[in-house]
């Protein structure tokens, strides 16, 4: 029998971690709450990306019952991508999938969420919200969005393909010289030229989202369909050739690539149903 390595790699039902050698700090103002070189990233079931786990002792910080309603229903935010039943990353940090404790780690005046796992492997380890505080590093580089996973990379590549880029009918990219970002478990994304992008069809957005691996992104939006291109336009150094780019979301525009028409794929950014 075979297995896809892709399959193989992403056993998401299960409870996974991994010790890292960084140094991780996190901070609350101008107050660090978490300083430690005794991180563990931890995967929940179903969740794609991980969560930092440190050490109780090494947690500035009262642990006390946490305030609120609940974690609420995990299966809410399942999104099935062909084989893999995944947990969105929008959903919140408080809706947990495996067995343990939700805690608080109070700040001064503020509360931030956490989780004692019940797994004997991670005993006196405690996972810390993300969103939870202000500023994370990895040794003094500020992280964004998520913690970096070890097993997550990108590649750029240039490329002389022909990729053209519609929407409604009109043509809002044509270019033969594309860099090709390939980026673990996503559909390869295809940043193009400005000056290929028919930009007078597309209308600067407000919106911003941060990727830990890329950085900040500011989006475009085409006529019916908002926020469905982006730029980086001083990205982290490791996708540095993409500045100033524009990507669009192979999800919800039509892209031919050499002729060819390309499905589009199913990803958390592929349009809900209603």
């Amino acid at each position: 029998m075979t297995v896809r390595q892709r399959h193989a790699v992403m056993q998401l039902d299960e409870l996974r971690y991994e010790p890292i050698d960084k140094r991780i700090r996190g901070q609350a103002g101008d107050r660090t709450v978490v300083d430690t070189r005794r991180a563990v990233l931890v995967w929940e079931p179903r969740r794609v990306v991980p969560h930092y786990a440190v050490p109780e002792a090494d947690v500035e910080g009262e642990i006390v019952a946490p305030s609120g309603e609940g974690d609420g229903d995990a299966d809410a935010g399942d999104l099935r991508l062909g084989e893999l039943r995944i947990i969105d990353p929008s959903v919140p940090f408080t809706v947990h999938t495996a067995d343990g404790e939700s805690v608080a780690i109070r700040a001064g005046d503020r509360d931030v969420a956490a989780f004692r796992p019940a797994d004997p492997a991670l005993t006196g380890l405690l996972l810390v919200d993300f969103d939870g505080l202000d500023a994370w590093y990895e040794e003094d580089e500020r992280n964004v969005a998520h913690p970096r996973d070890p097993f997550h990379r990108i590649d750029i590549l240039h490329s002389s393909r022909h990729v053209r880029v519609e929407a409604g009918g009109q043509v809002l990219a044509d270019t033969t010289s594309p860099y090709l970002l390939f980026e673990t478990s996503l559909p390869v994304r295809y940043y193009l030229p400005a000056e290929d992008v028919n930009t007078d069809l597309l209308a600067p957005s407000g919106t911003r989202t941060w990727c830990a691996y890329k950085g900040e992104a500011s989006y475009w939006s085409a006529p019916g369909e908002a926020d469905v291109a982006w730029t980086y336009r001083d990205p982290l150094r490791e996708a540095a050739e993409v500045t100033d780019r524009i990507a669009f979301f192979n999800e919800r525009v039509d892209t031919v690539v050499d002729g060819e028409p390309l499905d589009r794929p199913v990803t958390p950014w592929s349009p809900r149903p209603s």
